[in-house]
């Protein structure tokens, strides 16, 4: 039985899945209204569950700091500027601008932890940002027409503010590594990280700024896109990754969760009825394939 395996490869595809309904709320309510109502109800999902089969108490009084600021810059600035992305530039563009987090998570650990840097690590970095520039670059062909491989403003804005949520992503991810080590509940910590990201998105909401509030009023087909898309994304593969990475190798299981671009493009395909262009599917086989070498490295 491959249950590890089938466990990463389910979680990659509730997050390819999980993009895909997000785009609809993201369009209609605008970036920071979409994360807001989205981080509210993802964190009584995460609050509910902790509540119920416990985990609250793993946490230490003296990482509540490093909790807060983990879910900061990770959630709060890194999932922002993720749909802002998704936004300018669509889901498959901004899936593979997020897939650097792997390489940024390895030079950070590098720079910062002392963490080993080997040539083959190395080698998957420079794969990795070589199948993100040919996805971008080469994924699409001048006869795909729908609105999601559309590039809304200049595409080098578009690509900068997807690698900022990478880099958001990667840091919080830094930052929330020694608690996690100490061995603190990962569902406590993520409704943690959860909270603190909607308490700051309902300050920065009540501003008397346009582009913080609704765009639209909430209705049921938006609200249902948005739990599941929250709980596909945030709770389901979630958990999926932590059964996976609890029981098997972790580089197979960095590599095999790697594959949501790849698992992303036959859902566009279907949904769409447009065939991604070659350059999509080269690039993100590419993208799968370095991630793996850096965690093999």
């Amino acid at each position: 039985m491959f249950l590890v395996e089938i466990a990463a490869l389910s979680a990659a595809t509730c997050w390819a899945i999980g993009s895909i309904v997000s785009v609809m709320p993201v369009e209609r309510l605008g970036t920071i209204g979409f994360n807001r109502v989205r981080m509210i109800i993802v964190f009584a999902m995460l609050g509910s569950y902790v509540t119920v089969f416990g985990g609250w108490e793993t946490i230490q009084k003296d990482q509540i700091a490093e909790i807060m600021l983990s879910g900061f810059i990770g959630i709060l600035l890194g999932d922002t500027a993720l749909f802002a992305t998704m936004n300018r530039l669509g889901p498959r563009r901004t899936a593979i601008l997020f897939s650097t987090n792997a390489p940024m998570s390895t030079l950070l650990g590098w720079i910062f932890l002392d963490e080993a840097l080997p040539p083959m690590a190395l080698f998957g970095t420079i794969l990795v940002i070589g199948g993100v520039i040919l996805a971008i670059v080469y994924g699409k062909r001048r006869d795909q027409l729908h609105k999601w491989e559309a590039v809304k403003g200049p595409l080098i804005v578009g690509v900068g503010i997807g690698l900022i949520a990478a880099l958001g992503q990667s840091v919080g991810s830094l930052i929330a590594k020694p608690v996690m080590a100490s061995g603190a509940d990962p569902f406590a910590v993520s409704a943690m990280r959860v909270g603190i990201t909607a308490i700051g998105l309902i300050i920065l909401c009540s501003a008397p700024v346009q582009a913080f509030k609704l765009k639209t009023k909430l209705d049921s087909q938006i609200i249902t896109h948005i739990v599941v898309s929250g709980f596909l994304g945030m709770f389901v593969g979630m958990t999926l990754i932590l059964y996976a990475l609890a029981r098997g190798d972790v580089g197979i299981v960095a590599t095999l969760s790697a594959t949501t671009p790849v698992i992303m493009l036959p859902l566009m395909w279907f949904r769409t009825k447009e065939r991604p262009a070659i350059g999509a599917w080269i690039g993100a086989m590419i993208v799968v394939l370095g991630t793996g070498l850096i965690f093999l490295g």
